[in-house]
């Protein structure tokens, strides 16, 4: 049926814009014909995006369907605007068929309104309209009598209702702009309702170039302008530990770091304060950012630790204030207060930092509030940026409706807002340990001595809101502090680190030359050292706790034939383990140490040459060392790197959390290995 296709190629093409609307937000829908399966006769069916999805990446699975009599029917019997949201569990009664999505609130407006497709969308010049002081003059003097303005009215049956009389009074309109809100477009075509939708935002923006303020947001202030390159990237990996510490107060946090130009730019502004104290405007906007965020009141070369002191006490203020706003427009029956920190954090000279559950909900919520930024430019650009009240917001953020919606999301997997470095991850142990705990859903930072394969291994696992790849030379502190720079900028700060790196060489003592001697020490002893050392700055300073997990080997406590060099360093590695489990304490982190032994297939240090040179010490073939290993345990299993990785996500997770200076063996029982 051409009809829902072109619908969903229409919601694709407008959501691919972010200046059009952003990630989840707006609708689409189309009215048409279908055939009943019970009667066989035609009915009048309602396709529109389901509650939650994203026009973007819209399937047919997102589209809410509904027989329009039905709905339309509503109309009779619906109670009032006090009562509104009762109408909402009676969408489930129009539904036509099993599947698909749920009907969200704007399906009124899409239902009720009398043409054949209707888009409502976000974009940012039709919000600055909106959200202009004199937005309704505004509105007529752009558009002439094509685009009707619509008071700010929360989204719902009503909303609907007005929208429908509105286009009846206006049979010359293409559309409206919703105060404080977005616009809503309508079209006899799936063609010529996206060209209408279009032609509101392009005529909106044509409109603000044209006549707009040559500095919306006024002139520059001195000190407060972005800071070179290198100089603000270093000082936001230095903040950015405190900064996810203080956004996840509440509860843990993942980040996401951006220093767009527009960012910088209104950060630098002599607006930029009293702008960001108004907050967002457009519901989708405020729901993934809180009304407002917190802003850095420091010019750009303020040292770091003026700015995390700062930054500490504008905290405490930030919450007072939040609590102060919930507790002024609370009602009994509003939902608990969700948290009282904020989700968008703005430091002048350096850029955004964003909070959400989830790597993906962290980036959006930056991406909305530089939406805002675009919205309060064009607005101040013709007029001044008027936001809808503080009052409104929470009927929205505390809505039972939202409440409802978020108690329906699944619940987080065991190592959800965690996020893990495991250096030598590209292959192996490594690789398998990063697997398990993105599975688990933990963000990943892959670090290995080759960055194209760490990149594509990372890759593996999805996208850059799972995991990333970087290159690292565990033996050099500044590939380290690279790599730890790389995941804090990335996630927002470290959990989990786990020192993996490592490699053999299989020789007896009159041939393990001093070179090899100071390679493994370097790579493994001094490497583990170098990690943990760097990565418990950030561990400290986040104040969040963690984990730091060390794979030693069965070696570290059993004296083997031809490999003192490999023993003595994963020696030095188990005993780092116990003494800094003592240190670290004291802040939360856990060090635990996993003892593999025999883990053949998969094993980079077997494939480059120490399997063969075991092989040959223990006197049979190399395709036959992982048996020969397995039939010398007590379980005679062959242990693999998953079972490496199903130890790590055990000791990261959440039923290990008073364990700490702990040793597992993964060697599927080695008597001469326990551990006394």
């Amino acid at each position: 049926m051409t009809t829902k296709h072109d619908l969903i190629a229409r919601s694709n093409r407008l959501g691919a814009e972010p200046h059009i609307t952003n990630y989840a937000g707006g609708n689409t829908s189309a009215k048409g014909a279908d055939t009943d399966p019970v009667t066989g006769e035609p009915v009048e069916l309602l396709w529109v995006k389901g509650s939650g999805g994203d026009l973007g990446t819209l399937t047919e699975k997102g589209l809410a369907v509904l027989r329009l009599d039905r709905l339309r029917a509503l109309v009779g019997v619906y109670p009032g605007v006090e009562r509104e949201d009762e109408m909402v569990a009676a969408f489930d009664y129009c539904l036509h068929g099993s599947g698909g999505a749920a009907p969200s609130i704007d399906t009124a407006m899409h239902g009720l309104v009398d043409a054949p497709h209707v888009d409502h969308l976000h974009p940012d010049a039709g919000i600055a309209i909106a959200t202009a002081a004199d937005g309704p003059a505004l509105t007529a003097e752009i558009f002439g009598d094509r685009v009707v303005w619509v008071p700010w009215r929360r989204p719902g049956f009503q909303l609907g209702l007005d929208i429908a009389a509105i286009k009846e009074a206006n049979p010359q309109s293409i559309g409206c702009i919703l105060g404080g809100h977005g616009i809503t477009a309508w079209g006899d075509t799936s063609e010529q309702c996206e060209a209408n939708s279009r032609w509101i935002i392009d005529t909106a923006q044509a409109h603000i170039d044209a006549h707009g303020a040559a500095e919306p947001f006024g002139p520059e202030r001195p000190g407060f302008e972005a800071l070179p390159d290198a100089e603000r990237r270093a000082k936001a990996a230095a903040l950015a530990p405190t900064i996810r510490g203080l956004a996840s107060h509440d509860r843990p946090m993942v980040g996401h770091f951006s220093d767009d130009p527009r960012v910088l730019a209104f950060l630098a502004s002599e607006k930029a304060p009293a702008l960001a104290a108004l907050g967002t405007s457009c519901p989708d906007h405020f729901l993934r950012t809180k009304v407002k965020p917190l802003l850095l009141d420091l010019p750009a070369d303020a040292s770091v630790e003026a700015s995390i002191h700062r930054l500490k006490e504008l905290h405490e203020q930030y919450r007072a204030d939040y609590t102060a706003y919930y507790e002024a427009h609370a009602t009994p029956e509003s939902p608990a207060i969700r948290g009282a920190d904020p989700l968008i954090v703005l430091v002048p000279g350096v850029g955004m930092f964003s909070f959400g559950a989830n790597k993906q909900t962290a980036r959006v919520a930056g991406e909305f509030y530089l939406n805002a930024i675009n919205v309060m430019r064009g607005a101040e650009a013709l007029s001044t940026y008027a936001p809808i009240s503080d009052a409104e917001k929470f009927r929205i953020e505390y809505w039972a409706l939202e409440e409802a919606k978020l108690q329906r999301m699944p619940k987080p997997k065991s190592h959800a807002t965690r996020v893990a470095l495991v250096t030598g991850a590209a292959s192996g142990i490594g690789k398998a340990i990063a697997t398990r705990l993105a599975a688990e859903g933990a963000c990943v930072v892959i670090a290995d001595l080759d960055l194209e394969k760490a990149q594509a291994a990372a890759a593996e696992l999805g996208s850059t809101d799972v995991a990333i790849g970087v290159q690292a030379n565990v033996t050099d502190a500044a590939q380290i502090e690279r790599a730890i720079e790389d995941a804090v900028l990335a996630f927002g700060g470290v959990d989990i680190v786990v020192n993996n790196a490592g490699l053999s060489l299989s020789k007896p003592l009159l041939e393990t030359t001093e070179a090899d001697w100071d390679l493994q020490h370097d790579v493994m002893a001094k490497g583990s050292f170098l990690v943990s050392k760097a990565a418990a700055r950030v561990l400290i300073e986040q104040g969040m706790g963690g984990d730091v997990i060390y794979i030693s080997s069965k070696n570290s406590v059993f004296a083997g034939p031809n490999n003192i060099a490999y023993s003595a360093t994963k020696a030095d590695q188990a005993h780092q383990v116990r003494l800094l489990a003592v240190e670290l304490g004291e802040h939360g982190v856990k060090v635990n140490g996993i003892n593999p032994d025999g883990v053949v297939r998969g094993s980079g240090i077997f494939a480059s040459g120490w399997g063969a040179n075991r092989a040959a010490t223990y006197g049979v073939d190399e395709q036959d060392l992982g048996k020969f290993y397995a039939q010398r345990t007590i379980l005679k299993r062959e242990v693999l790197p998953e079972h490496v990785a199903n130890a790590v996500a055990v000791l990261t997770g959440p039923d290990l959390t008073h364990t700490t200076g702990l040793h597992i063996p993964v060697d599927a029982g080695v008597a001469a290995a326990f551990l006394r």
